[in-house]
């Protein structure tokens, strides 16, 4: 397995460090990867490597600067981090500055994918006008504090969601939607029938919570179709 590169940087005089997992030739473009809640894991870290073999130069970015030992350790600094939606936001721009930052990526075109709060990250960024081309939700909160104003959004936009997800019901999905139309947004939504919260993860079914379960169909067409957005904004 290819270690994974650290890549240190900051934002608000927190030192955080980047994991960038690089292809074997050029890449195609540079990919920014917001984690779960618990930061970066081996889940996520996977993700970056997949990336990775398909061609990208992949980042997969640091919410805290510090590790998170459990979920429910997690829990407060998430809710410290998003406390102020402005300093949330600039706390993603670091990540993407960081990832530019890479040698041979300051040119590269630039796309974002996150899952669970991570998925809910790259909706942040894009409605934060960041240059993205595309940004990917996985299983992502729909939920914002600064709901997107018209235009600013530059980036197409994938949601990957699990209809029977019951921390993003159906009123927080039609919210979405509505707030992206007033935007006017390129977006696509895809929704799986009968799926829960945590679908691409296969460690999901361990964890003993209703809430969280792992789909192989779910998880094999929402990274199908990441990958045919990627081959098409790409051109």
């Amino acid at each position: 397995m290819t270690a994974l590169e650290p890549v240190a940087y900051t934002h608000a005089d927190r030192d955080l460090t980047g994991w960038l997992a690089h292809p074997s030739g050029t890449p195609r473009a540079a990919v920014i990867v917001f984690p779960t809640i618990v930061n970066v894991n081996a889940p996520v870290e996977r993700r970056a490597r997949m990336l990775a073999e398909q061609g990208y130069l992949a980042m997969i970015a640091d919410f805290y600067g510090e590790p998170v030992e459990t979920f429910e350790a997690s829990l407060p600094l998430a809710e410290a981090l998003r406390a102020d939606v402005s300093h949330y936001r600039a706390r993603l721009a670091s990540a993407m500055a960081a990832l530019r930052s890479v040698p041979g990526a300051e040119k590269l075109p630039m796309l974002a994918i996150g899952y669970c709060m991570g998925g809910q990250a790259a909706l942040e960024a894009a409605r934060d006008g960041q240059d993205l081309l595309a940004a990917v939700s996985f299983h992502g909160i729909l939920s914002t504090d600064g709901p997107a104003q018209s235009d600013v959004i530059k980036s197409r936009l994938l949601v990957c969601h699990g209809d029977a997800d019951p921390l993003v019901p159906r009123k927080q999905v039609m919210a979405f939607w509505e707030e992206m139309d007033r935007a006017g947004a390129d977006w696509h939504f895809h929704s799986y029938s009968k799926v829960r919260h945590g679908f691409t993860d296969p460690g999901s079914d361990a964890r003993g919570v209703d809430a969280v379960k792992y789909d192989a169909s779910a998880d094999r067409q929402s990274w199908t179709a990441m990958l045919s957005l990627f081959d098409e904004v790409l051109g």
